[in-house]
């Protein structure tokens, strides 16, 4: 019986597992299925009008579909796979998740627990696989412990600094009957900046003569960007955005001073060095963001630092800040945004000359070959409606993108800070399930594609329009740029033999395009949005044009001088 009397309903570990999921406000699940959970999905089978199940081909597709919707909605993408190779399939999104901060809750399904260390079939310690990986890995070893365990997963996934939960459940658990209830939601907390630390934030900005923001992190809102651009307009401030997090600041806005990442701005690098405060807010300022290590000195930066961050356990880890202030972004936004402005400022010449070099860096530049890149990221920003979605993988292909299209809105920009390849394919595909009204087009290299190019079966299968953009030039171009930096002439290992990615897209009912010069990408593109369908659009890239600065043959010639002048 319950408390209130009324007669306790059995059910299966399973079908109180999936609802929970739904009080937790879980609306989709992305898996590839399993016999270690088939109660789970039993359960989804009768949920599928509160709870959308997306299967894919592949567990790190779906890892990283769950990774996507965190990302993009802020509450924690959900995603079920079995264990041994499942699970480690898997840890590819889980690891994205951890360096992004993306709230996921990954589910696996264990053995039984009469067989469990033993080494039965696909077993395997999650605990100590995921435990360096997650914020928080549990074994759920009882049925009515799932409400208190699986709701205790999406709490700690959305709470300070977001990101993934892993939870283990023995499929004997998800079978056994329990008369355990679906307990209470989760209900995420953040941190407030107090008074005297937001006292303190003007006190120091008000002392600057060469301030600069930067933005970055997880757990903003549409709303917070808001508040953010009205401070940084308030006080006439200089604003960047940290690696692959863009979409954080309007990229039209004459304060814009551009992102920092691999290939940064070598005039934004400078300003960092040269700024006498860095109001950093969300951002922890890792490798990418400051050029390994190198823009920001450690322990103590030689500029001063405010820097604000959702974990407490993330300030002074690194750096040790002149003003450390534990808060949500949402928070901290708008507490900023109501401070009294800074009277008589004197940096508003540093200001327009930041933003004067992110334009200029953003000025149109010329590559081997009869495609114009450039050309590409001109037609896509101008096509492309504000709130249309961008995902990406890794390689230096992303350079075109992070260089020269314009993010005007939050949730815009959809890429992995870890760096992981193959991640524009189920990242694309998951923005579509999300906001099937929304344009989402994916960028990928022709490795970076390949790498999860199956899961086309699942765009086509549920219907999910996004416009697929390879840019092939056979190879892995990042590799081979190292590789002729440091090896010069000496390529191995780098070179690619790839299918006909139009042909390709195709074969899974998608719609198919080629483009071999500048001229024939606008066409494409407006055939692929207008398709109704998956569409996929090769662009065949000189292998010389390998970035936007460079080509191969400059950087193997002064390798080649570098090596020759050591040796003379």
């Amino acid at each position: 019986m319950t408390k209130d009397g009324t007669r306790a309903t059995a059910r299966t570990g399973g079908r109180l597992l999936v609802e929970t999921l739904a009080l937790n406000g879980a609306d989709t699940v992305f898996c590839v299925p399993g016999e270690s959970y088939l109660p789970v999905l039993d359960a989804l089978h009768d949920a599928r009008e509160a709870i959308r199940l997306l299967v894919c081909r592949h567990e790190g597709g779906a890892a990283n579909m769950a990774d996507a919707y965190g990302k993009l909605t802020g509450r924690p993408g959900v995603c079920f796979v079995t264990r041994g190779p499942g699970a480690t399939h898997a840890s590819v999104g889980v690891h994205t998740a951890q360096q992004y901060s993306t709230p996921l809750v990954l589910f696996v399904g264990q053995v039984s627990r009469g067989m469990s260390e033993r080494e039965a079939f696909q077993e395997l310690d999650v605990r100590r696989v995921f435990a360096p990986m997650a914020k928080w890995v549990a074994q759920i070893e009882r049925a009515d412990r799932i409400p208190e365990l699986v709701t205790r997963a999406f709490q700690t996934a959305t709470s300070g600094r977001p990101g993934p939960v892993v939870l283990a459940v023995p499929e004997d658990v998800l079978a056994e009957t329990t008369s355990a209830a679906p307990a209470g939601a989760h209900r995420p907390v953040q941190a407030h900046p107090g008074p005297g630390e937001l006292a303190a934030l003007r006190e120091r900005l008000a002392a600057s003569l060469r301030p600069l923001v930067i933005l970055g992190g997880s757990g903003w809102s549409a709303e917070a960007c808001a508040d953010l651009r009205r401070f940084a307009t308030a006080n006439d401030l200089p604003v960047a955005c940290s690696f692959r997090r863009q979409d954080l600041f309007d990229n039209r806005d004459e304060r814009y001073a551009g992102d920092i990442g691999p290939g940064v701005n070598p005039a934004l690098a400078q300003r960092i060095r040269d700024a006498d405060l860095l109001l950093v807010v969300g951002a922890r300022l890792g490798e990418m963001a400051t050029s390994g290590y190198t823009l920001v000195s450690i322990p103590r930066p030689s500029q001063r630092l405010v820097h604000v961050l959702t974990g407490a356990e993330e300030l002074g880890r690194v750096y040790q800040p002149d003003l450390a202030i534990l808060s949500g972004m949402p928070q901290i936004a708008s507490a900023l945004a109501s401070l009294p402005p800074v009277a008589g400022r004197p940096w508003g010449a540093w200001t327009r000359a930041a933003a004067a070099d992110r334009a200029g860096w953003a000025a149109r530049v010329t590559v081997p070959g009869r495609l114009q890149m450039w050309d590409v990221m001109d037609v896509l920003t101008r096509r492309l409606p504000e709130d249309a979605i961008v995902t990406n993988g890794a390689g230096n292909y992303s350079g075109w993108v992070h260089r020269f299209h314009r993010y005007v809105r939050h949730g815009t920009q959809v890429a992995p800070t870890s760096g992981a390849m193959g991640y524009g394919v189920p990242s694309a595909i998951a923005a579509k399930a999300v906001f099937p009204e929304r344009v989402v087009v994916s960028f990928n290299g022709d490795g970076c594609f390949l790498m999860y190019g199956q899961e086309l079966a699942t765009a086509v299968q549920y219907g999910l329009a996004v416009v697929f953009i390879v840019v092939n030039n056979g190879m892995y171009g990042t590799i081979r740029m190292h590789q002729e930096r440091r090896y010069p002439g000496r390529v191995v290992g780098t070179e690619l033999r790839n299918p006909d990615f139009a042909a390709f897209a195709r074969a899974f009912g998608a719609h198919g395009e080629l483009v071999e010069e500048t001229a024939q990408f606008a066409p494409a593109l407006e055939r692929a949005l207008a398709a109704g369908r998956p569409a996929l659009v090769e662009l065949r890239l000189d292998p010389e044009a390998i970035t936007p600065a460079t080509t191969l043959a400059a950087i193997r010639e002064r390798a080649m001088k570098a090596r020759a002048g050591e040796t003379a």
